[in-house]
């Protein structure tokens, strides 16, 4: 799919604070309808959790990528097909200050469900690998925080933790 000729729609999902982002942007080209799937962490806000609490490489980065990774095989059980994409389609969700990694993918032949499904998974799974990562026996709330309480969690255990 050649994106440079897609035509965006109205309704995306979005789940972003200082710490992380999900966004889901549908998109369109003639009959075919698909999803943009923007992702992103903060290294330097997840930093005072991290910092010296693992082994090599990042645990936020790590865990995106793991995320991703669930995402791929969620899109899979659902009967739809993701892809690899590269591209500025999630230009302008992070503000230039701090470290962000940032993926993106195309999913094809995804319901309208999906990405209310998946922003709620990718939450979750993300945290919950950092914490592992960082060997943290820390609980999430049962039920996904909006994305400022979220936000104030985080910050909350950086200043535990840093």
């Amino acid at each position: 799919m050649d994106l440079g000729s897609v035509t965006k729609i109205q309704r995306s999902y979005e789940y972003v604070n200082d710490f992380l982002y999900f966004v889901v942007r549908p998109v369109t080209e003639g009959e075919k309808q698909a999803w943009v799937y923007c992702s992103g962490v903060n290294i330097s806000r997840f930093s005072p959790i991290t910092k010296g609490r693992h082994g090599i490489g990042n645990p936020s980065v790590r865990a995106l990528q793991n995320v991703n990774h669930g995402v791929r095989s969620l899109a899979l059980s659902k009967g739809a097909r993701p892809r690899a994409l590269r591209g500025n389609d999630c230009a302008g969700i992070t503000p230039p200050k701090d470290t962000w990694y940032t993926e993106l993918l195309l999913i094809e032949n995804a319901s309208e469900s999906f990405p209310h499904e998946m922003i709620d998974y990718c939450v979750r799974d993300l945290l919950t690998r950092i914490f592992r990562a960082c060997l943290l026996e820390l609980k999430l709330p049962d039920k996904l925080l909006k994305p400022d309480e979220l936000q104030v969690f985080l910050e909350d255990l950086c200043v535990k933790y840093g």
